[in-house]
């Protein structure tokens, strides 16, 4: 057997798949990310269609059935949009936690100062834009929608330095994704605090305490999702009574989850010494001690995983390419005229976004390096930054998600052409400066600031 092994050395590893390639979880994610970047826009760009065509209205009534339980005088009911943006996209938010979590723990946003300067940057992204939006609408009816333009969208922007491939470093795609996530929990904390009303205090101390249940479990040891599932469930379900949106439940959830493995490389190894082929002539419903070891070694070769990992491995795909995509084609749908284009409400989301964001990140950034609070990497210079701040005003996705809160439906077709216009003005305006820039080739090596 051992000459076997020598001469067909790929026999004591397990058969090469693709996916293999992906060895980092920071990569697997901008993988699936540019993936879904590509699908979320075909979404898009049906649903423009359909809402401008023949069908619209059946389109647009397709999305307000109503689905759900009713048992006598308890009826809990909801439109399907509403299912996608209350329900699914909670998904999406556990995703960003999980995602945030793991880079802070584990990933490459371990080093406070290397953090900071994308947390430094998504809090100017968010700030600048907001304040440039409520000096255009104040005092008109669309001050509300301040949030809309606070967001950027981590799908769309990944998918666009995708693009770029070799010609940027890695360090913007760090920066860039971790500004994003940052940004997106930011936008559900937005929500959760400022387009929040009437709030039911009971359900709350109700969901408070499933927080409580949750972590006790994870202390005691108990490592099955399928009981976590449910408590979360019990969870969302208190907070949306609340009259909180129940999003927020999956961040909560998600910063939560543990981060460290149980299983330590050494006991993995040590548990797979143990395992033995079993004998041809083995019965196979035997409880054998051959049996106990293989079960064993499966559970550690599982563990050896952190929860954190194994869920965000287990759920992006379906939140890339499933919840995304639903949430842009239920969402995205808008009569195109030319009527909004002078809208206040359109102007001041577009100049928000254009003007804002990059504003708003450059100067934090800025800020953060200058109060040494945070460093910049050597190849992160500030020509990849302005490009990377440009793309930043792709506010899609989010946008439309808060939009459709702070938004009646007078304003809400002006909020979407703005988020649009801006998305794509900055898609156009980053990818050129940045290619611009690299077909320039100069990238300086910059020192630690």
């Amino acid at each position: 057997m051992i000459t076997d092994q020598q001469e067909n050395p790929e026999a004591t590893q397990l058969p090469k798949e693709f996916v293999d390639r992906l060895k980092s979880p920071f990569v697997r994610f901008l993988y699936i990310e540019s993936a879904a970047g590509a699908i979320l826009l075909l979404f898009t760009v049906a649903a423009l269609v359909l809402s401008n065509s023949p069908w619209a209205d059946s389109f647009e009534q397709a999305w307000e059935i109503q689905v759900g339980l009713q048992v006598g005088s308890l009826e809990f009911t909801r439109s399907l949009r509403e299912w996608i943006n209350d329900g699914m996209m909670t998904l999406f938010f556990f995703l960003v936690a999980l995602e945030l979590k793991r880079e802070l723990v584990l990933g490459e946003l371990n080093k406070p100062r290397m953090a900071a300067l994308s947390i430094a940057a998504a809090l100017g992204g968010m700030i600048v834009p907001a304040a440039i939006y409520l000096a255009l609408q104040s005092g008109q009816p669309g001050q509300n929608g301040w949030g809309t333009v606070m967001a950027t969208d981590t799908a769309f922007v990944i998918g666009c330095l995708a693009l770029l491939g070799s010609r940027i470093p890695q360090s913007l795609r760090v920066f860039m994704l971790s500004l994003a996530i940052v940004d997106d929990i930011g936008a559900i904390l937005v929500v959760a605090i400022g387009y929040s009303s009437h709030i039911v205090w009971w359900p709350l101390a109700v969901a408070a305490l499933g927080l409580v249940i949750t972590r006790a479990m994870a202390k005691l040891g108990f490592r099955g999702f399928p009981l976590y599932v449910l408590v979360g469930g019990l969870i969302w379900l208190a907070v949306d009574a609340s009259g909180i949106h129940p999003t927020i439940t999956g961040v909560m959830l998600g910063l939560m989850t543990p981060a460290r493995r149980w299983v330590s490389d050494e006991r993995l190894y040590a548990i797979l010494g143990q395992v033995i082929a079993h004998p041809a002539s083995s019965e196979n419903s035997r409880d054998t001690k051959d049996r106990q070891t293989l079960q064993m070694a499966e559970i550690a070769a599982r563990e050896t995983l952190s929860p954190v990992e194994r869920l965000e491995i287990a759920i992006h795909p379906w939140v890339g390419f499933v919840v995304m995509p639903l949430f842009a084609f239920a969402n995205a749908g808008l009569p195109l005229t030319l009527n909004d284009l002078g809208s206040p409400v359109t102007v001041a989301i577009f100049s928000s976004f254009v003007l804002g964001k990059p504003i708003g990140i450059l100067l934090f950034s800025w800020l953060a390096i200058r109060l040494h609070i945070a460093i910049r990497p050597p190849e992160l210079t500030w020509r990849l930054l302005i490009g990377g701040s440009l793309l930043a005003g792709i506010g899609f996705t989010m946008a439309l998600f808060i939009a459709n809160m702070a938004f009646g439906k007078s304003l809400i077709g002006s909020a979407k052409l703005g988020i649009f216009l801006a998305s794509v003005f900055s898609a156009v305006a980053g990818l050129a400066l940045l290619m611009w820039s690299s077909a320039r080739g100069r990238t300086p090596k910059a020192g630690h600031e």
